[in-house]
C-alpha cells in the first residue's frame, strides 16, 4: 500500500466484488463496495470534487462556510474534506434521518441544522440556501452541480471499467439521490458500449421516474411519499436526474418495496459477509430481478452506496436485540462458568479501582499535593481516565454545567514520583474510602460517584454548590442511572 499525505487521497478505488450466495447461479452479480471509501459512502467522492471545483473557479474562499442539504452521507463526506482543508460546515438535514449521522458529523466538527420532517427534503434544501444567502456561506448545491456528475465520469465508472477487464455489462443498476452518480456512471458506461443496460431503482411508494409524471417547480413531486431509503429519492427529482433522463441514459425504472430493501441488506451481511445500509439493499433487490431475466452468463453491476453502521436506529436492526436471547441464554447456560442467571458463579462488576490499603506512614509531599488541588477549584474530582465511574461523574457535572477540576491519578502528570499512585493512600484516609473517584466540594469530601449520584437526588448536592457559590442549572432534569455505561445498568436474571 503506499503512503498517502492526505486523508483525500484515499478515497475512490473501492472494490467490485461478486457475490457467491444471493446471485443466481448462471449470471454474474458484482457489487461496486462504496463503504470503502474513508467515511464509508460514495458520497466522499463528490464531497471532494465539490470543493476542490469551488476552490478552482474561485467560488469557495479560504476560510469561508461551506453549507449543504443531505441526508446525511453526503454531509459526513463535506465534514472530512472541509475538516482536511480547514472549511467550518453547516449541515441542513430533516430530523427524520438516523441520529448516527447527526453524531458522526457533530464528531467531524459539522453544525447541524434540524429542519421538520414535514418539510422533506425541499425543506431542507430551502433552509440551505435561506442560510447561504444570509450569512454569505458557499452552497454546495449537490444536486444540480456538475461536478457531482464528473467525479463519477471520471472515477467510479473508470474503476468498473477497468476491474470489469473488457467483459461486457449487461446492466448496471443504481438508485437516484442527487443524480451524480446516474449521470456520471451511467454516460461512460454507454459509450464504451452502448449495449449497457442502466436500470435506476427508486421506491414503489414514492415512483418520481416511473410515474412519468414531471417535477414541478418549487414544489414536491407529487407522487412522493416518505420511504425507508435514506439518501434515495427525495421529494424532487435533481436537476442531475432529469439531464440524465433527458440524454436517454435511462432504460428501465424498477420499483422496491422498503421490506425487500430491509431483507436483502440483511442477506448481504448474513449470507455474503458485506455490511451495507438500505439503500444499498434496495439497489440490490433490483440488481437481482435484472440478474433472475438476463441471459446466463451475463455480468450485472449494482452499486452498493454506503455502510450499515450509520442505520442502527433505524428498522434496519429492528430485532437486533443488545441482550441475550433465549437460543443465546440456552448457550450460555450449557456450561457452568461466568453466567448471569446463576448469581454464585456471575462475575462481580469490574470496580473502579483496585482498593489501596490505609497506610498509617505520612508521605508529607503527597499531602501538600492534595491540598495545593484543592485550592485551585472549589470541586475537584481525582479520578483515572479510564474508569467508567468517573466518566459517569463527569457527564453529571457537565449536565449541571459545574465547572470542575479533574485529576486525573493515571495521567503523565501525576507519573512524575509515582505522585497518582502516593496520593491514593493520603486520599484513602482523608475520605476513609479506597475508590476512585473522589470528589470534594469546597475542600470537604462528598464521596464517589454512588454518593456524587445520590446528593443530587436528595437535593444535598444543590445545598452544598450554593454554599459555595458555585453556579449550576437548578432546573435540569437528570437520571443518573442512564449516564452509567450499559453493563452498569441492573440486569436481569434472565438478560
Amino acid at each position: 500500500m503506499p503512503r498517502y499525505a492526505s486523508i483525500l487521497e484515499t478515497i475512490g478505488r473501492t472494490p467490485l466484488v461478486r457475490l457467491a450466495r444471493l446471485a443466481p447461479p448462471d449470471v454474474n452479480v458484482h457489487v461496486k463496495v462504496e463503504a470503502f471509501n474513508p467515511m464509508g459512502s460514495v458520497k466522499d467522492r463528490m464531497a471532494l470534487a465539490v470543493i476542490e471545483a469551488a476552490e478552482r473557479s474561485g467560488a469557495l474562499r479560504p476560510g469561508q462556510t461551506v453549507i449543504e442539504a443531505t441526508s446525511g452521507n453526503t454531509g459526513i463526506g463535506l465534514a472530512m474534506v472541509c475538516a482536511r482543508k480547514g472549511y467550518p460546515l453547516v449541515v441542513t438535514m430533516a430530523e427524520s434521518f438516523s441520529l448516527e449521522r447527526r453524531r458522526l458529523l457533530r464528531f467531524l466538527g459539522a453544525r447541524v441544522v434540524l429542519t421538520p420532517a414535514s418539510e422533506k427534503g425541499s425543506g431542507m434544501l430551502a433552509k440551505a440556501i435561506e442560510l447561504a444567502e444570509t450569512h454569505g456561506y458557499f452552497l454546495c448545491r449537490q444536486f444540480e452541480n456538475e461536478a457531482n456528475a464528473e467525479v463519477h465520469s471520471r472515477t467510479t465508472a473508470r474503476e468498473i471499467l477497468d476491474d470489469m477487464q473488457g467483459e461486457p455489462i449487461h446492466a448496471w443498476v443504481t438508485g437516484f439521490g442527487t443524480g451524480g452518480t446516474l449521470k456520471g456512471v451511467s454516460r461512460v458506461l454507454k459509450a464504451a458500449d452502448p449495449r449497457t443496460r442502466v436500470v435506476v431503482a427508486e421506491p414503489d411508494n414514492a415512483p418520481l421516474l416511473g410515474s412519468g409524471e414531471a417535477q414541478p417547480q418549487g414544489k414536491s413531486h407529487p407522487r412522493f411519499r416518505p420511504h425507508l431509503m435514506q439518501g434515495w429519492s427525495p421529494d424532487f427529482i435533481s436537476a442531475l436526474t432529469r439531464q440524465a433522463v433527458a440524454a436517454g441514459m435511462v432504460d428501465e425504472v424498477m420499483p422496491v418495496a422498503g421490506e425487500d430493501a430491509l431483507r436483502l441488506a440483511r442477506e448481504l451481511a448474513r449470507k455474503e459477509g458485506i455490511f451495507v445500509g438500505i439503500s444499498a439493499g434496495a439497489t440490490l433487490a433490483a440488481a437481482l430481478q435484472v440478474a433472475r431475466r438476463a441471459p446466463a452468463g451475463s455480468h450485472v453491476v449494482c452499486m452498493l452506496p454506503d455502510t450499515g453502521e450509520r442505520y442502527q436506529s433505524t428498522p434496519l436492526f429492528e430485532g437486533i436485540e443488545d441482550e441475550m436471547n433465549e437460543e443465546e441464554l440456552a448457550l450460555s447456560r450449557s456450561t457452568p462458568g461466568c453466567r448471569f442467571d446463576t448469581p454464585a458463579a456471575a462475575p462481580a462488576p469490574r470496580p473502579a479501582a483496585t482498593p489501596v490499603a490505609q497506610d498509617a506512614t505520612s508521605d508529607v509531599e503527597a499531602e501538600r499535593r492534595l491540598d495545593d488541588y484543592l485550592a485551585q477549584a472549589p470541586v475537584v474530582m481525582f479520578a483515572l481516565a479510564w474508569c467508567e465511574f468517573c466518566w459517569a461523574a463527569r457527564k453529571l457535572f457537565d449536565h449541571l454545567g459545574v465547572e470542575f477540576l479533574s485529576v486525573e491519578l493515571d495521567a503523565p502528570a501525576c507519573q512524575a514520583d509515582d505522585m497518582g499512585v502516593r496520593l491514593r493512600p493520603v486520599l484513602a484516609r482523608r475520605t476513609g474510602a479506597p475508590t476512585i473517584p473522589q470528589i470534594f466540594i469546597g475542600g470537604e469530601p462528598l464521596g464517589g460517584c454512588g454518593e456524587l449520584f445520590e446528593a443530587w437526588r436528595d437535593g444535598s448536592l444543590g445545598e452544598r454548590l450554593n454554599a459555595c457559590g458555585i453556579a449550576y442549572d437548578a432546573e435540569a432534569e437528570i437520571d443518573p442511572e442512564r449516564l452509567l455505561p450499559a453493563w452498569l445498568h441492573p440486569r436481569s436474571a434472565t438478560a
